[in-house]
């Protein structure tokens, strides 16, 4: 695994990783021990007995270890790394932002002759091997270790960072025993799970667990849909399989959120059915290409529901529409609230980029829109989503204000690209402002879906609006525009 993102080094020390503020990690799930209670006894209990419930019986875990373990390999890296003065050199992408924030752990300086240590699990007898995108990234080298203890090159087939996704091959001269990935939209929170794992290089080491959640979004980005699991979780899982008691893989144990960088109860891993979704392309081409919007969402809060007249929050409310775009092309608006995109109901804005991405280039789809409190179909044709594109970002989203017009000189020193609306140059501490969001550099450019351009404007509609109790403003922030409510 890609050790300046895990520490998965066979020489690094369980101290050292202790050391992990929180690490987007390699999953194992250690055991987690429920007692089954009998019936208990009321006060009066010298007058009646209360019957005693029947033993519970834990699952066969040992029969899924024995047949499944042969599938599950170890996965060790070598790369050459340029280390970071005050820490790991993650890079610029978003994936790589996330585990900057998760993991703090310093790096060597000067370049470095690294090993790291994940695991994967065998889907194909021919070799075919999944495991974490993080795991084998920037590798010169990787050799997987199957449970006879041989050791074979491998080569990478395909990867996709966004994701977190990798397949590799072996060529071991005969057929290996693989591993069926499951139905992940049939578990339930609560049923129990196993995994097999190498957690700090113990190979083969068996842990089981139950489903905490599904649908877990942790902030690594656009495609969030984790499984949580209450098992113990630590460096050197990652890659490995999640099973359930029929002995399907339902899930690859990805991360872990930690701040002594080992168990604490909560582990995420990838479920199966993204994993299915994706691997077709990955074999095929190596690659994964997903569907393009060009649109800025963000979430559809109370507060902004109740400015746009709706019962309910629902839906991705677009706050900007990129020129040029799949989206602007089909007449999708700033203020739009998306509500089903290609038959599939959007319910939360992070639910957008997920069913964007499952879209192939060129495909037309139905868009319904919430405008103006009408429901409008929109037919949309999804593009493909570039290396340097999102395929709909989402941001989270303004009365204390001082404003004034964006004159030429003010853009300039601000570093602003347009000279309309009005610029904040002061929030009050504690006002309505402060407690939405807004900051001086906003730019506000409507107010309840009224264009702002003039200090008139922006008096002309908070007078309109007085007994309202809320106002909706659209916002630009940088390269990016928001809307934000006020409570009044």
């Amino acid at each position: 695994m890609d050790s300046q993102t895990f520490p998965h080094k066979r020489k690094r020390t369980a101290t050292a990783v202790a050391s992990a503020v929180s690490l987007l990690a390699g999953m194992g799930i250690a055991s987690v021990v429920e007692r089954y209670h009998g019936g208990t006894q009321p006060a009066n209990a010298a007058s009646y007995a209360a019957p005693r419930a029947a033993p519970q019986s834990l699952p066969d875990f040992a029969s899924l270890a024995k047949k499944l373990g042969p599938s599950v390999v170890n996965v060790s890296t070598t790369q050459v790394r340029k280390a970071a003065q005050a820490g790991p050199d993650f890079g610029d992408d978003q994936m790589g932002q996330f585990f900057q924030r998760f993991f703090g752990q310093p790096a060597p300086r000067g370049p470095q002759r690294q090993s790291g240590l994940g695991s994967g699990f065998i889907i194909g007898n021919n070799g075919t091997i999944l495991t974490n995108y993080h795991v084998v990234d920037g590798a010169q080298k990787i050799v997987v270790t199957l449970a006879d203890g041989k050791n074979y090159d491998a080569k990478v087939v395909g990867k996709d960072q966004k994701s977190d996704i990798a397949v590799i091959k072996i060529d071991a001269g005969r057929e290996l025993p693989a591993v069926a990935l499951g139905d992940s939209d049939r578990l339930e929170v609560g049923e129990w799970v196993m995994a097999i794992g190498n957690p700090f290089g113990l190979d083969h080491t068996v842990t089981s667990g139950i489903v905490s959640a599904k649908g877990r979004n942790i902030g690594s980005g656009p495609y969030d849909n984790f499984i949580q699991t209450d098992a113990s979780i630590n460096p050197g899982n990652s890659g490995g399989p999640l099973i359930n008691l029929r002995g399907e893989v339902v899930g690859i144990n990805t991360a872990i959120f930690s701040q002594s960088g080992g168990n604490i109860g909560i582990g995420f891993a990838i479920p199966a059915n993204s994993v299915k979704e994706l691997l077709p392309q990955l074999r095929d081409t190596g690659k994964v290409v997903r569907g393009y919007l060009g649109t800025s969402v963000q979430k559809v809060t109370a507060e902004i529901a109740e400015s746009f007249g709706l019962k309910q929050a629902r839906g991705a409310l677009v706050a900007e529409v990129l020129k040029g775009s799949p989206a602007e092309r089909a007449g999708v608006k700033p203020g739009d609230i998306i509500v089903e995109f290609d038959r599939k109901e959007i319910k939360e804005s992070s639910d957008l980029p997920i069913q964007v991405a499952r879209v192939a280039p060129g495909t037309t789809v139905q868009v319904r829109v919430l405008r103006d409190s009408k429901e409008v179909n929109l037919p949309l044709t999804v593009g493909e989503m570039k290396d340097n594109e999102v395929v709909a970002s989402v941001q989270e989203g303004g009365l204390g204000l001082t404003v004034q017009p964006v004159t030429p000189q003010l853009a300039e020193n601000l570093g602003l690209e347009r000279t309309e609306g009005l610029v904040i140059t002061a929030v009050a501490p504690g006002s309505a402002a402060e407690e939405a969001g807004l900051k001086s550099g906003d730019v506000i450019s409507e107010i309840n879906r009224q264009p702002i351009k003039t200090l008139a404007d922006y008096n002309r509609e908070l007078a309109r609006n007085d007994k309202a109790r809320s106002v909706l403003l659209l916002v630009r922030r940088g390269q990016s525009s928001l809307f934000l409510a006020l409570k009044r």
